[in-house]
């Protein structure tokens, strides 16, 4: 049994999974029950975790390839030992993946799920009303990088933690230090640190905004 997940928490999560699955006019929300957007975060996390194990299949298929062409070549060798390794590590990504779809449930019969869908439904509301706003002040602190260019979940991530900053009045430290939690439970291995980097980029313009305000 997971531990007990403070009911904001639990929004944000579903919030994130489902927001690409929800279509729709932002004023349409207020109709969706908890249980559709728990469907949605499950499609979600289930067409991912379809993905991963697809590519996992396709490195172990490359791995027997390079072994039943040059079974005496070290440098095939290697790099076939290389894909194997990178088949494994895509497995227990998939089922990590998988775990989070057994976890969601659970974490909603130990929360108050009338604030979870009120607070996911804010979440993923805000977001499309304010889609082009978001979307700037992402890309205005991004370095090296493209908006359109960013992976999806850290996109998704980055814009809700943006949302509650800028528009639900979430402290800083806590919307910065959910979606750096967020970022490890599904992101990349790197992506935690790139995301608590622009959206540190993006609270320390604000600040230096509220400062010069008259």
């Amino acid at each position: 049994m997971p531990a007990r997940k403070q009911p904001r928490s639990v929004a944000r999560e579903i919030a994130l999974l489902s927001l690409s699955q929800v279509k729709g006019k932002a004023e349409k929300l207020e109709k969706l029950e908890l249980d559709q957007l728990m469907l949605a975060a499950v499609r979600t996390l289930s067409g991912e975790i379809n993905d991963i194990l697809e590519a996992a299949a396709s490195e172990v298929t490359r791995a027997e390839d390079k072994l039943l062409k040059s079974e005496t070549q070290a440098i095939s060798l290697q790099s076939a030992r290389t894909m194997a390794q990178d088949s494994l590590d895509l497995t227990r990504k998939a089922i990590n993946r998988l775990g989070h779809v057994v976890e969601l449930p659970e974490f909603l019969q130990l929360t108050k799920q009338s604030e979870v869908r009120t607070y996911a439904i804010d979440l993923i509301g805000t977001v499309r009303r304010r889609h082009e706003e978001i979307q700037n002040i992402v890309s205005d602190s991004l370095v090296d990088w493209q908006y359109h260019r960013l992976p999806r979940i850290d996109r998704d991530i980055l814009r809700i933690a943006v949302t509650e900053i800028m528009f639900l009045d979430v402290p800083y430290k806590v919307a910065i230090n959910e979606a750096v939690e967020l970022a490890k439970r599904y992101s990349d291995e790197d992506g935690h640190r790139f995301i608590n980097g622009v959206l540190r980029r993006i609270t320390d313009k604000v600040r230096s905004h509220e400062k010069i305000e008259p």
